[in-house]
C-alpha cells in the first residue's frame, strides 16, 4: 500500500499495477494528455525576484523527472528518490556521503561494475576502505565492523551466484553499529520485494534493467525515507553532474506501466526454464532461488514476493562447452546486461565480472564455468527448445 494512498492523494491506487500507471503520471493539466508530456527544457523563466520556482535548470530538476520520481517513490513505499544517470551514478553519490578513512562492509559474490568501481577508484582516489565477505554468516557480519565502518552494500538474489542474504537481520545488526543500509534491488524490482520495509536506508536500482525493460534505457534511482539521506543523494547528483536527463525518464514512466505484468511473466518463465535444465548431463548446477532445492529459497519467500528471473547454470566441462552453448542459440544474444523482455544470456567473468581478478572469482565461487541467463517474456515453450 502505498503511501500516497494512505495520506489520500491517491485513495483508490492501491495495488502496485495501479499505482505503477497513475501515480506520478497523471494527465497533463495544460493540454489533457493522458501521458504526460516529455519537458526537454534546459532553462526556466523566473517569474518572480523573491519565489525560487519549482524548476529552474534541468540538472537540477525537471517535469519529466519529477513525475519519474514521484512513481518511484509510490513502488518502493518511499518518502523521497533521486534519478540518476545511471546506477553507478546513483552508487557514486552514496560513496561521496563518506570521508578518507572510512569503512565499508560489502557482500562479496557482487556485481562487477560496483566492485572495480570500489577497488579502483573509491579506495585509491577515495581513501575508503572495503570488506568483502560472506554476509550470510551473521558472526563474521558483526566481527568485521570498526570504529569506521560507515555502510554496509547488499544486494539478494547476488549477481551472478544468486545467494540471498537476510535483509532484516543485516540491518538490524549495521544500525546497532550505526552503519546505514544500501541495497541494490535491480534483480527483484519493488514488484517483488520492498527493502525500506525491511529497514534499508536506500534502495537503488539499475532501470536500465526490468524498469526499463526494453534495453533502450539508461537509467538509476535512488530511494530513501530519510530526508537528510534524500537531501544529500539530491545535492550530489547536481554536483557530480549526474542528474538523470528527461527522455530516460520519460521511457522509464511509459515501462513501469507493464512492470507488474512483465515481472510475472519473467518470473513464470525463469522457474520454468531453471527446471527444464535440472538434470541436463552437460549441467552440473542450477542455481535459482525459486527452486524448492535453492539454500535461499525459503528466506527468499519471507522477505519478497518473488524470486526474480535470474537463472545461473555451471557447465561440467567448462567453457568451451559453455561457448558451443551459447553460440548455438537463436533466442538468447550473448550480452552483458540484463531485464530486458528478450531473453539474454553470458558468461559473467568475460563480460559483467571481467573487472574481478579470476582469483577472486574463484573465492568468490565461480570462473568460466558459469552462464547466467537473464529469463525474457518469450513464450516459455519456445525458449525451451532453444
Amino acid at each position: 500500500r502505498s503511501k500516497a494512498a494512505e495520506e489520500g492523494e491517491y485513495p483508490f491506487a492501491k495495488g502496485f499495477a495501479t499505482r505503477a500507471i497513475h501515480v506520478g503520471q497523471e494527465p497533463d493539466e495544460a493540454t489533457g494528455s493522458v501521458v504526460p508530456l516529455i519537458s526537454f527544457a534546459t532553462t526556466y523563466q523566473l517569474k518572480s525576484w523573491t519565489e525560487t520556482p519549482k524548476y529552474i535548470y534541468s540538472r537540477v530538476g525537471h517535469p519529466t523527472r519529477m513525475a519519474f520520481e514521484k512513481a518511484m517513490c509510490s513502488l518502493e513505499n518511499a518518502k523521497h528518490s533521486v534519478a540518476f544517470t545511471c546506477c553507478m551514478s546513483a552508487g557514486a553519490a552514496i560513496i561521496h556521503m563518506l570521508t578518507p578513512g572510512d569503512h565499508v562492509i560489502s557482500l562479496e559474490d557482487m556485481y562487477g561494475g560496483f566492485y572495480g568501481y570500489f577497488n579502483e577508484v573509491c579506495t585509491k582516489a577515495n581513501g575508503i576502505t572495503f570488506s568483502f565477505i560472506d554476509l550470510s554468516n551473521l558472526e563474521k557480519l558483526e566481527e568485521s565492523f570498526t570504529e569506521k565502518t560507515k555502510l554496509v552494500w547488499l544486494e539478494t538474489p547476488s549477481n551472478p551466484l544468486l545467494n540471498v542474504y537476510d535483509v532484516r537481520k543485516i540491518s538490524e545488526i549495521a544500525h546497532k553499529h550505526n552503519a546505514m543500509v544500501v541495497i541494490d534491488n535491480t534483480f527483484l524490482t519493488p514488484y517483488f520485494m520492498n527493502p525500506l520495509d525491511l529497514g534499508v536506508d536506500i534502495v537503488i536500482h539499475s532501470c536500465t534493467k526490468y524498469i526499463g525493460g526494453h534495453s533502450d534505457v539508461l537509467l538509476g534511482v535512488a530511494c530513501t525515507n530519510s530526508e537528510e539521506l534524500a537531501g544529500k543523494l539530491f545535492f550530489h547528483g547536481i554536483e557530480l553532474g549526474t542528474s538523470a536527463p528527461p527522455m530516460e525518464c520519460y521511457l522509464a514512466c511509459r515501462s513501469l506501466k507493464t512492470l507488474a505484468l512483465r515481472m510475472k511473466k519473467h518470473g513464470k518463465n525463469a522457474l520454468k526454464i531453471a527446471q527444464a535444465l535440472q538434470g541436463h548431463p552437460e549441467i552440473s548446477e542450477v542455481i535459482y532461488p525459486g527452486l524448492p532445492e535453492h539454500k535461499g529459497h525459503e528466506l527468499l519467500k519471507s522477505q519478497a514476493r518473488g524470486f526474480g528471473a535470474i537463472v545461473s547454470i555451471r557447465v561440467k566441462d567448462g567453457f568451451e562447452i559453455g561457448r558451443r552453448f551459447i553460440d548455438n542459440l537463436t533466442l538468447f544474444p550473448n550480452c552483458p546486461s540484463l531485464g530486458g523482455v528478450e531473453s539474454l544470456i553470458c558468461v559473467p567473468a568475460t563480460l559483467s565480472h571481467r573487472v574481478v581478478p579470476e582469483e577472486i572469482r574463484k573465492k568468490w565461487g565461480f570462473d568460466m564455468d558459469l552462464i547466467r541467463i537473464s529469463v525474457g517474456i518469450e513464450d516459455h515453450e519456445d525458449l525451451i527448445e532453444d
